[in-house]
This record gives C-alpha cells, sequence and structure tokens, in this order.
C-alpha cells in the first residue's frame, strides 16, 4: 500500500536501495564461460582487493545507479552514496518532497543504527525532504526491486576475470536492465567501522524520527522541512 500510494503520488518519489556482497579484484574463476583463452585460477588466493557495491533503483523509471567502495560499507557509505545520487539527480524531480525508500533492515541501515539515523536526519533537513523508510522484514528481501538488478549483474560478469578495479566498473556499466546501462561511480575515501552516538545524543536524534505505531522499526519518518523550520 506504502509503495502504491508513493508511485501514484507526483510529490513522493520511490527507491529500493542495497548494498552487495564484496567483489573480490583477482584472477578468479567465477564459474561460467567466456572466450578469452586466459582462465581463472582453480584455487583459492588472496585477493588483491575488493569492491562493495551499493545500488540505487528506481521501479517506476528502470533506472540503475551503483555506486562502489574499496573501503568499509558502513552508515557514512550508505548516506553519502544517497546525498551523491541525490546530488546528480534532484533536478530530474523538482516537484518531489519526500522519498520513499525501500531497504532491507541491514546492520549498517537498521533503524535503530545510531550513525545511520543521524546522518539520515542531516540529510532530511538540508534538503527539505520527508523520507519514510520501509524496511522488508527478514527473509523477504526478494521483494526489494534492486534485487532482481543484482542477479542481472551477477549474470552480466559470470565467467569472466575481474582482474582490476576498472575491470569492475566496466563490467557494471555495460549491464543492461530493462534495455538501460547503469550509472556507475567509484566513491574514494576511508570509512571507519564502529562509529555510535551516545545514548544522549541518540534521544536528540529520534526527538526528529517518527516510528510507526504498529510496524515499529519497520516504518518511520523523518519530517526534513520542519526540522529546517526548526
Amino acid at each position: 500500500m506504502v509503495n502504491r500510494s508513493a508511485d501514484e503520488a507526483e510529490t513522493v518519489l520511490r527507491l529500493s536501495w542495497d548494498a552487495k556482497a564484496a567483489v573480490k579484484i583477482g584472477d578468479f574463476s567465477r564459474g561460467g564461460k567466456n572466450r578469452l583463452e586466459r582462465k581463472g585460477a582453480d584455487h583459492d588466493f588472496q585477493p588483491k582487493g575488493i569492491l562493495n557495491p551499493s545500488g540505487i533503483f528506481l521501479p517506476q523509471w528502470d533506472d540503475l545507479h551503483l555506486y562502489f567502495t574499496a573501503s568499509a560499507v558502513t552508515s557514512d557509505f550508505i548516506v553519502d552514496v544517497l546525498e551523491r545520487w541525490w546530488g546528480s539527480n534532484r533536478q530530474r524531480f523538482p516537484r518531489v518532497d519526500t522519498l520513499v525508500i525501500n531497504q532491507d533492515n541491514g546492520p549498517e541501515l537498521h533503524s535503530r543504527r545510531t550513525q545511520f539515523l543521524k546522518r539520515m536526519v542531516q540529510f532530511a533537513r538540508d534538503q527539505a525532504l520527508r523520507i519514510r523508510l520501509a524496511y522488508y522484514p527478514p527473509y523477504h528481501s526478494k521483494y526489494n526491486a534492486i534485487e532482481h538488478c543484482w542477479g542481472i549483474l551477477e549474470n552480466h560478469w559470470n565467467g569472466e576475470l575481474l582482474d582490476d578495479v576498472d575491470a569492475v566498473l566496466e563490467f557494471a556499466r555495460t549491464m543492461t536492465w530493462n534495455g538501460k546501462k547503469p550509472e556507475v561511480e567509484l566513491l574514494c575515501g576511508t570509512y571507519r567501522k564502529g562509529i555510535r552516538l551516545s545514548p544522549r545524543q541518540m534521544k536528540v536524534v529520534e526527538k526528529h524520527v517518527t516510528r510507526d505505531a504498529e510496524l515499529g522499526k519497520w516504518f518511520l519518518d523523518i519530517d526534513g522541512p520542519s526540522l529546517r523550520l526548526g
């Protein structure tokens, strides 16, 4: 019901948001076949590095935006992805004043993660947006639309040697979802794990968060415009 109402409202934009398992960089055999003579290693070894992907998908538009980091997936990385995406796309949606975000209740973005909520409140206030976080409960992530995009990406580079950062980014750029290619970007910098607010700091943040009386941690609102006025 929430998603349908969001899709029907001219001032609301719905996003599907999620991170994916780390991609190992190196001469790994990834299953599948390709036409190259070069073969992947048939044993495990230390990867050259990793890239962690996070994505934003617009179900109404079939638009996919992929962001990668060589650092850890943290609350700060996740919200940086949202800020980066909105900064590049807000002019497309001049009438939008509310974002409905479908997401899983993962460890770095669940509704009790203090640093995540702090950053989301700041984002809502700075952009004067109403944010509605709609979480899928455990074992229901398949209903989050972006999960289907991750499957297409996996099939796209299945059997390929992702032996450097450029190879990972290029394969991501050349996948297609319903005939459209994604926007792909690498976020540089280091993200530190373990940042948490004190209980006193969290009380201040929670004042700006409204949790649904029945759904509790699975659905909450942040009213950015009222924060600006305050």
